[in-house]
């Protein structure tokens, strides 16, 4: 979506509503595509004192396996983002500015950027999510698994066996 900013630039107090949905299945992520529904976008482009501003939120459903058991995850999250837009930079080591030399905004980028940049790196089914079991593969978040719980790395052992020693 390209939001024509011209009338927004040009008239202080002006602003765009801006309300859309972006499809963002085909985006692949480590070999999956987890975001299956819309995103969908909300917020304005509006000018205040000669600063033109794009205050956005983005509504993201993220579906990837838990990090630690594997099980299917389905998430909410919500990005926000607040931009300054300008028509010329001439410093172009900022992340907070945009620069738009023919006022217009390719919203669809800033948002696909941002949802990519702020998904969380960790997806887990629980915050006290156990995992499995390293030995046998049991779900632990379904209770013990029976497996001897104290393996010793195999390159410690004479350091093992010096403390049975005593």
């Amino acid at each position: 979506m390209i939001l024509d900013l011209k009338s927004v630039f040009i008239s202080d107090g002006a602003s765009l509503p801006v309300d859309f949905e972006l499809d963002m299945h085909d985006m692949d992520f480590f070999g999956i595509c987890p975001i299956k529904k819309p995103v969908s976008v909300k917020g304005k482009v509006f000018n205040r004192a000669g600063i033109v501003t794009a205050d956005l939120s983005c509504s993201v459903e993220f579906t990837a396996p838990c990090d630690r058991c594997g099980k299917e995850t389905v998430k909410h999250h919500e990005v926000h983002t607040q931009r300054v837009l300008v028509s010329r930079l001439a410093d172009r080591e900022s992340d907070e500015i945009i620069e738009i030399p023919n006022m217009q905004l390719d919203v669809t980028e800033l948002c696909t950027d941002e949802v990519v940049l702020n998904l969380p790196m960790k997806h887990l089914c629980r915050e006290d999510c156990k995992g499995v079991c390293a030995t046998c593969g049991k779900d632990l978040n379904e209770g013990k698994c029976g497996c001897n719980s104290v393996s010793h790395d195999p390159r410690l052992e004479a350091l093992a066996q010096l403390l049975n020693d005593n």
